[in-house]
């Protein structure tokens, strides 16, 4: 019995220390050493593997991620609209990652990281300039969950995936991702919605002054992913 849980308990080691190096280590020459380490390990370990890698995309990792969901968030505090505004997003960044991990479409980085940046000044500023969400906002982050699906593609394509458990790994890191946007919106929803939602004072002094820093932080992105 001991033998059985000391065993598990490698295995387990194992899996964190792959996934810690994917994490530390995402240029392409470690992670296709570390992608044929994976290779060996099986498809339940892999999966497990990556849907750790999807969620740390996202928490603490995706910064620029979590400002966007943030954005769409802060308009309109009820959970209801933004479930499904991250309905249209996860849709949309599902299907532009999926082709681009097998090569349908290949999208460039220069062009990809920018507008990402873009997308989230955007929505920042129709935060600033809306006084209520429009549904024409679903359409609107559809497109931009496109681009945003090019950039996970970016991030995973750095990291690789085992040519063994391909389709489950990209899977699970997409299902990751997921639970990264949806611990974002619970957090926001009780940090700010379920006590100042309903406030006569929301717009005023939440949703315009966190949409200006979160407008001034993309500009920079935007400025800084065009010209350096």
């Amino acid at each position: 019995m001991e033998d059985n849980i000391k065993s598990q308990l490698l295995q387990y080691s194992r899996v964190a220390g792959i996934a810690l190096l994917l994490v530390l280590f995402s240029q392409p020459l470690w992670a296709h050493v570390i992608v044929g380490e994976l290779e060996k390990m099986s498809k339940a370990d892999a999966a497990l593997v990556y849907l750790g890698l999807g969620y740390k995309h996202i928490l603490p990792l995706g910064f620029d991620h979590i400002l966007f969901i943030l954005s769409l968030f802060l308009l309109s505090p009820k959970l209801k609209p933004v479930l499904w505004q991250a309905t249209a997003f996860t849709i949309a960044h599902s299907v532009t990652l999926g082709l681009a991990m097998y090569h349908v479409i290949t999208p460039p980085a220069k062009i990809v990281e920018p507008v990402i940046a873009m997308s989230i000044l955007y929505v920042a500023l129709e935060n600033i300039f809306s006084p209520r969400l429009k549904t024409s906002r679903i359409g609107v982050v559809f497109l931009f969950g496109l681009v945003h699906g090019m950039g996970f593609a970016g991030a995973l394509g750095q990291l690789g995936l085992p040519k063994n458990s391909y389709l489950i790994s990209l899977v699970m890191f997409n299902v990751g991702v997921e639970l990264g946007q949806l611990t974002v919106i619970i957090t926001a929803y009780f940090l700010l919605a379920r006590y100042f939602g309903d406030k006569p004072y929301y717009r005023k002094y939440i949703v315009i002054p966190l949409s200006v820093i979160i407008a001034l932080i993309a500009t920079y992105w935007t400025i800084q992913r065009l010209f350096f």
